[in-house]
């Protein structure tokens, strides 16, 4: 299409004028010579810098197993991040301060590393202990005698309900 717009034929003078602003914002952005140089090296400095990096991170972080031994065998979790131990073996860590073991109940012992929270004992769900009912039931109200012992003379008998002779169909029911 820019090969349209360049012919000079036909072009009025706002029209070139439209043109070269147009071909100037096309390279605004662009660098040339000792500029553009610097900028290609800045560039290449800062890939192979990153790339360094983050090779290194990659390589430590997937090299980084749990420290901790089971029956003389290494745990084979990965760690968690910014620690030597998984999440199961946290606790074995003396310098950590965000886990602490389920104290559990006398019943059933448990070591399982709970996260510190508010609570002065942090426990696992299976050992956590619910707060006191807060639902209170209502009261029965107790009904007066005086309403139980109605009269049963005020309600009509199924044979009373019975249509007779004297009352239409229609009005049966």
């Amino acid at each position: 299409g820019s090969s349209l717009l360049t012919g000079p034929e036909g072009l009025m003078a706002k029209e070139r004028e439209n043109l070269k602003r147009l071909k100037c914002l096309r390279r605004y952005r662009q660098r040339y010579g000792v500029e553009a140089l610097l900028h290609r090296q800045l560039k290449e400095r800062r890939m192979l810098a990153t790339d360094g990096a983050a090779q290194q991170a990659h390589t430590t972080r997937s090299s980084q197993r749990c420290l901790a031994f089971v029956d003389d065998i290494r745990c084979s979790n990965q760690s968690l991040p910014m620690t030597r131990h998984c999440l199961t073996h946290i606790c074995q860590d003396t310098n950590q301060t965000l886990f602490k073991p389920c104290q559990g109940s006398e019943e059933v012992p448990c070591n399982k590393p709970v996260p510190v929270s508010l609570s002065e004992d942090p426990c696992c769900p299976l050992h956590l202990r619910l707060p006191p009912q807060m639902y209170v039931p209502e009261q029965v109200l107790a009904v007066p005698e005086e309403l139980e012992a109605a009269p049963t003379d005020l309600y009509l008998s199924a044979a009373e309900l019975q249509p007779t002779e004297s009352l239409p169909l229609e009005f049966s029911d």
